[in-house]
């Protein structure tokens, strides 16, 4: 059992995040200490109380410690000496932090909603430690100034897997108040579509919201685009289209970065990714179709309504993974293998340069003046973050990132930023030291006016 142990977690590490597993770790020692099981045979619930607020007080501490290791790594950022942080040597995965994370405050929060100290047979789990990281994300933005983009994933983030934003999705609303602040929003989908009518079936809902909307100004609502096809389709809003979305052509926005990608070199890495999926759905006998697209190629099932194992699309992406990575042409061009849930594609390109394009058209525009819209001023909000198979993971290189894993938590966490973002006179408040922790905790302190921290 050890031996098989050993293998099994060896070959699932591509399904773990070393940052979160680290904190889980961290928190399980409190837990263990200070967890009271046998207190459900007892009929006192002081003994349980007192339990929940010393756990709540070592919980806290040990954020705040995190906390201020994160603060010493941006310190060896600045001056490009990142890799020799106590954090990066205690998590070698650790990347680019673009702003504070008050991690204590988080947990603060998270702690009302999810009564994480009260717990005696739970320790903090994966999703506690995920969603105090996501508060953590949205109190730093808001603390360091306005938020200038959101970029969303799709399936699974805005809507159920495989579905459509319909008029009565409650993240449309949120999405326009973002609008309404000036927050530019981009939609920055895997769905690799060549004209506004397929956008327009799976996004109807915002778009025709945005089209009636009374809140927004006619410029507001110039602040939506659609980047299909993870970084190789822009679209614009735009009324007067029968789809509501204009097309631009690749030349007037891509990056001078991407000029690099020629057609030939792309041809090439899609054919290896075509042989490489042919050959998973040979060894695996999965009855698959294969898809070439314009810029990417991909596995269907072959039966509508038939279901993928999910170890054979984790095979299948790692597999592609690993020999476009070896190949040539992988290492000149970037690309994107991802499960997508009942699918496998590989992409031209990443989410990272998804994001990047939009942070150059909301800054720059097509006239090429001014300067993109920084990391530290973007936030993007995705349901797939593990290190290979998601294809939101590389987003955390250009921007801020929130991981969600439905809907309704994006709704949450679209409520959380609107109540951080206030009402115009709170939000913004930049400072630093003692000031930004002042400002921080009131803002702990409002969103705990609608969800009271219990008794203990």
């Amino acid at each position: 059992m050890t031996t098989r142990y050993r293998v099994e977690y060896a070959l699932k590490t591509h399904r773990r995040d070393q940052f979160i597993e680290w904190i889980k770790g961290l928190l399980a020692v409190p837990f263990v200490l200070y967890s009271q099981p046998t207190g459900v045979f007892e009929t006192r619930s002081s003994s349980v109380q007192q339990m929940a607020a010393e756990a709540h007080r070592r919980y806290a501490e040990i954020m705040l410690d995190v906390e201020h290791m994160i603060d010493d790594h941006i310190e060896h950022q600045k001056v490009g000496l990142d890799g020799q942080s106590k954090l990066k040597l205690l998590v070698p995965s650790i990347g680019t932090f673009f702003t504070r994370l008050p991690l204590a405050d988080a947990f603060r929060y998270q702690d009302s909603k999810r009564f994480i100290s009260s717990r005696r047979f739970v320790p903090p789990s994966f999703n506690d430690v995920r969603l105090i990281l996501n508060t953590a994300q949205l109190m730093g933005v808001t603390a360091a100034g306005a938020l200038d983009l959101a970029t969303f994933d799709g399936d699974v983030t805005l809507y159920d897997d495989g579905r459509s934003l319909e008029p009565t999705n409650p993240v449309i609303d949120r999405i326009i108040y973002l609008m309404s602040r000036d927050t530019k929003v981009g939609i920055v989908t895997a769905a690799g579509y060549t004209d506004a009518e397929r956008y327009y079936g799976r996004l109807h809902g915002l778009l025709e919201a945005i089209k009636v909307s009374d809140i927004l100004t006619p410029t507001q609502k110039q602040n939506l685009v659609i980047m299909g096809g993870e970084s190789n389709f822009l679209f614009t809003y735009s009324p007067d289209s029968p789809f509501l979305l204009s097309h631009l052509s690749r030349r007037s926005w891509i990056l001078p970065s991407m000029s690099t990608w020629t057609q030939p070199t792309i041809t090439s890495l899609l054919d290896l990714a075509e042989s490489s999926l042919r050959e998973c759905v040979s060894n695996l006998s999965l009855h698959a179709t294969i898809l070439r697209k314009e810029r990417a190629v991909g596995i269907i099932p072959s039966v509508p309504g038939s279901k993928f194992p999910r170890e054979s699309l984790e095979e299948t992406v790692l597999v592609v993974q690993k020999k476009l990575e070896m190949s040539e042409v992988g290492k000149k061009l970037p690309f994107c293998a991802f499960n997508g849930g009942n699918d496998v594609f590989v992409d031209i390109g990443d989410k990272s340069w998804g994001v990047l394009v939009c942070q150059n058209y909301f800054g720059t525009g097509l006239t090429g003046k001014g300067e993109s819209i920084r990391g530290e001023r973007t936030l993007h909000v995705g349901d797939q973050f593990l290190s290979a198979g998601s294809n939101d993971f590389k987003a955390r290189v250009v921007g801020t990132t929130a991981w969600i894993a439905n809907p309704g938590e994006t709704v949450e966490l679209l409520d959380e930023l609107t109540c951080l973002m206030g009402t115009g006179e709170t939000g913004g408040v930049k400072g630093e030291g003692d000031g930004l922790e002042k400002d921080l905790l009131a803002r702990v302190d409002k969103l705990f006016e609608k969800h009271p921290m219990p008794s203990v």
